[in-house]
């Protein structure tokens, strides 16, 4: 730090020290702001915590149209050094309900983050993942933007599956340099754009280069000799749609036009910044092959990467983007989208596109069109009474910390046919896991609950069953090891066929823990990885505990 820059930061410190409610503290640190600015980068980080205590201060005072133009002046000298600021200030003087970020910060602020720490180098790559029409591309397309016009020297690039995905992107780059409802040059008074060629999707910015300062490009386009990027590269939906991620032929060219072609755009060693991003279709699709090779190759030991996965709907099964101005989605509307998929029997879709989760289809053990299902309602006898069911059984799957989920489905009987009528699905711990299973158990007048039994969990059965007997009820509690010899894999691929005998409620009569035990079953697959894999082990151990109905044998006379 240069001398000038030390004497800032030593009169900065007497400034705070001696801070009042007035005007005369912002006008010195007003000055101050000025002052780190004609140090460019290198001030940057003083200039940066001079803007933010002033905006504080600022809004502790009178509203006023002086002390308004303040704080706005404030966001306009820190948007160079960052991101969010940049946003805000491009459209302040759009109306609110117009603006993309602000209607949208609470959820796209982790988004925002991600990329102030690629422009800060804490990070090497970011992978988002978001369902459609919720903003992730908007908002790497005002990071492109800042990207390059913080560094006109750099080349920036921009790849998809098609140009009708690179096109709109394109034509937004320029529109947010040269409409006149956004600030770009209020922050960037010196950049011109001295070309545009939207044939070849290029922008430069202050003169002319070989590899110009914005290239949108196909993944299936010319990029080979034609880009370059040493700033932001970002690779958005190279799949196509579910057709392509069904396709193993298809997967593997995309991942090698990926690989071979976009990846070696991307000049790391010169500084350069990846996005990966866009529906995660399947666990081969390029960003998946992207994130198992950095997560598995020792070459990646030191490589800062991170992932922004944000689905439709949070564990509480509530919209995460319910945003304001009703620029998002609410929780309705994403229901009737899954109960749309949930129809078209097509639930793996749902998952991919809108719970950020990717499904490998072929290796799916349950789906609603191999399912059986009621409306809830239990059988009832000839005069429409409740029927009373032969048995009422409960099987127990015992969390082992790392999120995995307490699962607990319950079964009534009746002959051959099996209903879970409720289950227990929480990833809490044993203190609230404990007195859910308890509440279960005597809610449905449970006559045999069996848990799988392990050193470290003995405490939980014993627990319920003292807590059980001193509510009143009765219920046999058993503990039992897993199959020694066999993998859990194996043990649920084997019970598949009798667990997709059970009947389970419908998706319109369904509470949100056993909502979250289905989508749990259905996630589940045989080839690669499952994050959890509760609710069909639980199942499995379910079928275990059937009793198969009393066989009757009459005595006849031999007709011989």
């Amino acid at each position: 730090m240069n001398e000038d820059l030390k004497a800032i930061k030593e009169a900065a410190g007497l400034v705070f020290r001696f801070e009042k409610d007035d005007n005369r503290y912002v006008q010195n640190m007003m000055k101050l702001i000025q002052s780190c600015e004609s140090h460019g980068a290198e001030g940057a980080e003083i200039l940066c915590a001079l803007t933010r205590r002033t905006k504080d201060k600022l809004l502790t005072m009178p509203e006023t149209v002086e002390n308004r133009d303040i704080y706005w002046d404030c966001v306009r000298r820190e948007a160079i050094y960052l991101f969010e600021s940049f946003m805000l200030y491009m459209e302040k003087n759009r109306e609110p309900k117009a603006r993309f970020y602000q209607p949208r910060m609470k959820t796209l602020r982790y988004v925002a983050k991600g990329i102030q720490d690629l422009a800060d180098d804490k990070l090497d790559e970011l992978f988002i993942n978001m369902p459609p029409r919720t903003g992730k591309t908007q908002i790497v397309k005002f990071a492109m933007v800042w990207w390059g016009s913080r560094n006109t020297e750099l080349s920036n690039l921009y790849s998809a599956y098609s140009d009708k995905i690179t096109q709109p992107f394109y034509v937004g780059l320029n529109e947010l340099m040269t409409d006149p409802t956004y600030t770009y040059k209020e922050i960037f008074p010196k950049n011109k754009i001295v070309r545009t060629k939207g044939d070849d999707e290029i922008i430069d910015l202050d003169r002319n280069k070989t590899y110009p300062t914005f290239t949108c490009r196909s993944l299936y386009g010319t990029l080979n000799g034609s880009c370059d990027c040493t700033g932001l590269g970002v690779a958005d939906d190279l799949l196509s749609g579910i057709e392509e991620a069904l396709s193993a032929d298809r997967l593997e060219t995309a991942w090698g036009k990926y690989d071979n072609n976009f990846m070696s755009r991307i000049k790391f060693d010169q500084g350069a910044k990846l996005i990966n991003m866009g529906t995660r279709w399947a666990l081969l699709d390029p960003q998946g092959r992207r994130q198992t090779l950095i997560e598995t190759s020792p070459k990646f030991e030191n490589w800062r990467y991170r992932i922004i996965s944000i689905p439709a709907l949070n564990k509480n099964g509530e919209s995460n983007f319910s945003y304001d101005y009703g620029v998002g989605f609410s929780t309705e509307t994403y229901e009737r989208r899954r109960a749309s998929f949930e129809a078209n029997s097509d639930e793996a879709s749902w998952y991919a596109q809108y719970q950020q989760e990717p499904i490998d289809r072929q290796g799916a053990l349950f789906a609603s069109t191999n399912m059986k299902f009621y409306n809830g309602e239990l059988p009832v006898d000839k005069d429409g009474a409740l029927k009373k069911p032969d048995r009422i059984f409960m099987a127990c799957d015992i969390a082992f910390g790392g999120g995995d989920y307490v699962s607990a489905p319950v079964a009534f009987q009746y002959g051959s046919q099996c209903y879970v009528h409720d289950v227990v699905y929480d990833n809490g711990d044993k203190f609230i896991t404990r007195p859910l299973i308890v509440d279960a158990i005597i809610r449905n007048g449970v006559q045999a609950c069996q848990f799988e039994a392990t050193k470290t969990t003995m405490d939980f059965p014993d627990w319920i069953s003292e807590e059980v007997k001193n509510a009143g009820a009765k219920c046999t509690i058993t503990t039992k090891a897993a199959p020694n010899g066999v993998s859990k894999l194996m043990r649920i691929f084997d019970k598949a066929p009798e667990i997709r005998e059970f009947y389970f409620r419908d998706a319109n009569c369904r509470d949100k823990p056993y909502q979250k035990f289905m989508e749990n079953l259905f996630s589940f697959k045989m080839a690669g990885r499952n994050q959890h894999d509760d609710a069909p082990d639980s199942m499995a151990q379910l079928c275990n505990m059937m009793i198969l109905p009393t066989q009757y044998a009459t005595v006849v006379n031999s007709p011989y």
